[in-house]
């Protein structure tokens, strides 16, 4: 007689999965969330919008790549769920808006609950870290289409901003300055490059202890993304700042053009920083040219706020207080014939 769980899905599995991650999901709550886990929808009472003038509801949909390939390999799943929230709210936060709910999805080739209960722990651990709920999700068994031991993650989120607040292109002027902030690491892009330098060509393994980096190799590849929500928040809300740009796949110079209107261009001092030296073994270890490494990793900033010359030490120190290391990295001018909405790195490293 064939039944579900000889095909390879244990509904048994999946509840026990949903009775181990209560604990964490119920940490990640906001005042304005409706009831618990385990309807068939999450439920937010917008009539906390109704302070708002005219609310702006911003939504962002993404996944944390092949660094879950990292997370598996050292059967380490509890940092990975943060990986996804970085990625997802601070996408949110760069146009002004509060996160406010997220959801996520994992699909599993077989359910081992301790482990979705791992993942779970750490979305809900970094949706109490941007101040957002996670009212809803979903875990899925997929035998045949996964291994065993494979997953994947994504998710979504809602935040909302006022009308009048929104962050853009359209409010960068000339003389504001580039706000960069350090990122914790890789954060979550770039991984099938880093992936093929340190681990295929330059043979190094997982628990080997790189004395660059003053662990070992997955302990830096599973640096979780730094969360920026909160911090952001605090520039968009007190000081004038006019931009941000969540620094993911591209780059720093691909992902800052993205907000700036086509009469300015940017340059940005690379003597401001060092460049980590998990950046630098990818560079030496692989002979990847610095266009493909600045087009490929953060290189160590993850977010960028373009902000008014004057309120650039009001935000260092809101940013410090936040505990979000930053510096003035650059400058916005107006563009000229050949550099129209161009951001240029210049210099070397420190």
């Amino acid at each position: 007689m064939s039944t579900y769980e000889a095909a390879g899905v244990s509904i048994e599995a999946g509840d026990k999965a949903v009775e181990l991650m209560k604990v964490w999901v119920e940490k990640a709550r906001r005042p304005e969330q409706v009831g618990g886990i385990g309807g068939f929808a999450g439920l937010f009472d917008a009539s906390a919008l109704k302070a708002y003038d005219r609310p702006l509801l911003a939504s962002s949909a993404d996944g944390v790549g092949t660094k879950v390939a990292i997370a598996q390999a050292m059967d380490k799943h509890d940092t990975i769920g943060f990986d996804l929230v970085g990625m997802l709210v601070d996408d949110l936060v760069v146009c002004g808006a509060e996160p406010l709910f997220l959801t996520d999805y994992i699909a599993t080739g077989r359910v081992v609950p301790e482990r979705i209960a791992a993942i779970v722990q750490g979305i809900a651990e970094a949706c109490v870290q941007a101040g957002c709920a996670l009212i809803g999700g979903e875990t899925a068994e997929h035998p045949g289409l996964l291994g065993p031991d494979e997953y994947d993650v994504a998710g979504s989120t809602t935040g909302v901003v006022e009308a009048d607040a929104l962050l853009g292109p359209d409010r960068v002027r000339a003389g504001d300055v580039v706000i960069a902030m350090a990122s914790s690491g890789l954060h979550s892009n770039g991984y099938s490059l880093v992936r093929h330098v340190l681990l295929s060509q330059g043979g190094f393994s997982l628990d080997q202890h790189v004395d660059e980096l003053g662990r070992t190799l997955g302990e830096e590849l599973l640096e979780p993304t730094r969360v920026y929500a909160k911090a952001c928040l605090a520039l968009a809300r007190g000081t004038a700042t006019h931009a941000m740009s969540h620094v993911t796949g591209g780059g720093l110079a691909a992902n800052l053009e993205r907000v700036l209107p086509p009469e300015l261009t940017v340059s940005i001092d690379r003597s401001t920083w060092a460049l980590p030296p998990v950046f630098g073994l990818v560079q030496q270890v692989g002979s990847v040219a610095r266009p493909d490494l600045e087009r490929t990793l953060n290189c160590g900033v993850g977010m960028v706020a373009l902000t008014a010359p004057d309120d650039a030490d009001r935000a260092l120190s809101l940013l410090a207080e936040h505990d979000v290391r930053a510096w003035v990295a650059g400058t916005v001018a107006p563009a000229s014939d050949d550099d129209r909405g161009v951001v240029r790195l210049v210099g070397d490293h420190a």
